[in-house]
């Protein structure tokens, strides 16, 4: 994600429509049944769309939500994201304390940038202003476009004929001839872009599928698997080529090369990333998911800049695109923990984690998740929680930078379904007795009240959540658990929403410690955790996994934020760095799941001069765990393990 130190982000995509249990959204009424589906009808009608190519269009957008009148985190209102970013981004919220380095090693000065600027009119491209063209075209007023269902609607269903007319195409009946408008509808500013969009709106036209909305309205769109696009109408747009140069991209994704800066300056000082040779040199075996926490102009500012930070790629909610920055080969900063930014690539996504009400468009999550299914295929890295981290799942390096750690990309980032379009969705893998459980509570129905979106202590405006609360005993009167090394002093977690000490996501597994009636026990922390799971809307899922416990013996064992080598492994001229334990003790008796075993390794890069980087390889093992929240690591020689 952007903050005053650093940016806090496979073959075609499946549609995956769920039929989600949904539940009204708290700024809406009570809309009548199949309202919302009228709408859809009435507004194809009216313009002459196609009423296929209207619903896929706006499930690409918002999946069909209202969001009641809230803004999407690119400024966009209602079903068919009607874009008014003037309105709503200069307010967005920022989160950022400036504490945190994105490098994360000791063997350089950490290095801190600027706040990013809210945007203005002037700095906004015609894709962030389409409510106000639908304005023109229907006569409807702005706060009408945005609040209003049926005028949004509308809206986009005469943004969309407009761009048919525009194309000199016929108001056809068929959806095959809508392409080129669909392309346009998309707001890219390059060829790849569009055509990816439409591509995308087309696969939603030929999957169909049905889904109950954040309004509890059922919205259907019957299958069409036999529509073939006309799609060379996108060369009628007129539309620039992007910058493909040295991008690593599935042909899947509209991918341009926007290059982070790799150049020295001052006195031995450099930026903004470090030449490596991965995988040869070192394996990678993470994908960090991040939030920007800036519109799309500001990150591409920022990431250009020599004396900021980087990461490999970003991608812009409205319409999917894609900028990569880095080779792969490279080491990004840009997770604050240097182990994992060496063995890892880092996605940024345009987003503000404390917008509740904004969303993330369905352009951006698909395009995201075909760009994870390439590097997990092409690294080797397992499609799972353990390895498609969170920004806000990666570990302090020491019991100092564990306050400084980021959040992004926070609570309200929509993991299972996030998996589904991975080709991983989170089901049930063991029975009812099982000692494992996966975190998966139903992200529309499930809204833990959240506190500090806009001002401290105040209540977040209610919205779905994947992650659930953790607390001392089995009520919800109890007091959250503890996290000692976010609150040294021993004061209890709270619901703020950029505090993870009680918090567990989904998709994230845990050893059962208890069950209780409606109640799970997790071990997390050190300590026994209860979370809210009752049968009739679970949490969790049952599941199997790889457990950990402290050898006979050892009443506890210490827990890292890196796993770094032994000190006898380090050559000549390669300083040593220290194994440091975080504040935090794995206790006999106590369970966690592992994620994976790796060498201690070090990658020592200070030098703008690559010669003497060196990559330190020692015998000592350690095992990743979901320990809490985020992350941890223990060494091998510390843990049995078994089968949970």
């Amino acid at each position: 994600m952007l903050r005053s130190a650093s940016l806090r982000r496979a073959a075609p995509a499946v549609l995956l429509l769920p039929l989600l249990a949904g539940v009204p959204s708290a700024t809406a009424g009570e809309p009548e049944p199949g309202s919302l589906q009228r709408q859809f009808a009435v507004a194809a009608e009216r313009h002459r769309v196609p009423q296929s190519v209207l619903l896929a269009v706006s499930y690409l957008q918002s999946r069909w939500d209202s969001h009641g009148g809230a803004p999407s985190v690119t400024g966009g209102y209602g079903p068919m994201h009607l874009t008014d970013a003037v309105t709503a981004l200069a307010s967005a919220p920022h989160h950022s304390d400036g504490t945190e380095d994105a490098r994360g090693d000791g063997a350089r000065a950490p290095r801190l940038a600027a706040e990013a600027a809210p945007p203005t009119a002037e700095s906004l491209p015609a894709r962030l202003r389409t409510l106000e063209r639908a304005a023109g075209l229907t006569g409807r007023s702005a706060e009408e476009l945005r609040t209003d269902t049926a005028a949004n609607i509308d809206g986009g269903a005469a943004l969309l004929a407009e761009a048919q007319r525009a194309a000199g195409l016929p108001a056809s009946a068929d959806p095959a001839d809508w392409y080129g408008a669909v392309a346009r509808y998309s707001g890219a500013d390059d060829s790849a872009t569009a055509t990816a969009y439409a591509n995308d709106v087309f696969d939603v036209i030929r999957t169909g599928g049905s889904r109950i909305t954040d309004s509890g309205q059922v919205v259907d769109l019957p299958a069409d698997p036999s529509v073939a696009p006309v799609t060379g109408q996108v060369d009628a747009l007129g539309l620039r080529a992007p910058s493909r140069g040295p991008v690593e991209c599935p042909e899947s994704v509209a991918c341009e090369w926007v290059p982070a800066p790799y150049e020295e300056f001052g006195d031995g000082d450099y930026g903004n990333h470090d030449k490596a040779d991965r995988p040869v040199s070192q394996s990678v075996d993470y994908i960090v998911i991040h939030d920007t926490e800036a519109d799309w102009k500001t990150t591409l500012k920022l990431v250009t800049d020599p004396t900021y930070v980087s990461w490999q790629y970003s991608l812009r909610s409205s319409d999917g695109h894609v900028a990569q920055h880095l080779a792969l080969k490279d080491v990004g900063w840009h997770a604050g923990n240097w182990f994992v930014n060496a063995k890892s690539v880092g996605l940024e996504h345009e987003g503000f984690l404390t917008s509740p009400d904004s969303w993330y468009t369905e352009a951006m999550y698909r395009s995201s998740a075909r760009l994870v299914r390439y590097l997990a295929k092409r690294f080797g890295i397992p499609l799972d929680r353990q390895h498609v981290l969170g920004h806000d799942n990666v570990p302090g390096t020491t019991a100092s930078t564990i306050k400084g750690m980021h959040t992004d990309p926070g609570p309200y980032w929509d993991w299972a379904h996030y998996f589904r379009l991975l080709g991983r969705p989170l089901t049930p893998s063991a029975g009812p007795d099982a000692g494992v459980v996966t975190i998966r509570p139903d992200y529309t129905s499930h809204r833990p009240v959240y506190t500090g979106c806009v001002k401290a202590g105040e209540a977040c405006a209610p919205h779905g959540s994947g992650a659930v609360r953790l607390h001392t005993a089995p009520s919800a009167d109890a007091p959250l658990v503890k996290d000692i090394g976010l609150r040294p002093g021993g004061q209890d977690s709270t619901t703020g929403v950029n505090d993870t000490g009680a918090r567990a996501s989904t998709g994230q597994s845990f050893a059962v410690a208890e069950r209780r009636g409606d109640w799970t026990a997790i071990w997390y922390l050190g300590q026994k955790a209860w979370f809210h799971d009752p049968k009739e809307e679970p949490a969790a899922v049952n599941a199997r996994g790889l457990l950990l416990t402290p050898k006979e013996g050892l009443a506890s064992v210490p827990v890292y934020g890196r796993a770094y080598p032994e000190a006898s492994a380090y050559p000549a001229g390669v300083p040593v760095q220290p194994v440091s334990a975080l504040p935090y003790r794995l206790l006999a008796g106590q369970r966690y799941v592992v994620g994976g075993r790796t060498p201690g390794e070090y990658l020592f890069a200070p030098t703008f001069d690559t010669s003497v980087h060196r990559v330190v390889r020692g015998q000592e093992e350690y095992y990743q765990i979901q320990f809490g929240h985020r992350v941890a690591f223990v060494k091998a020689t510390d843990v049995r393990v078994s089968q949970g």
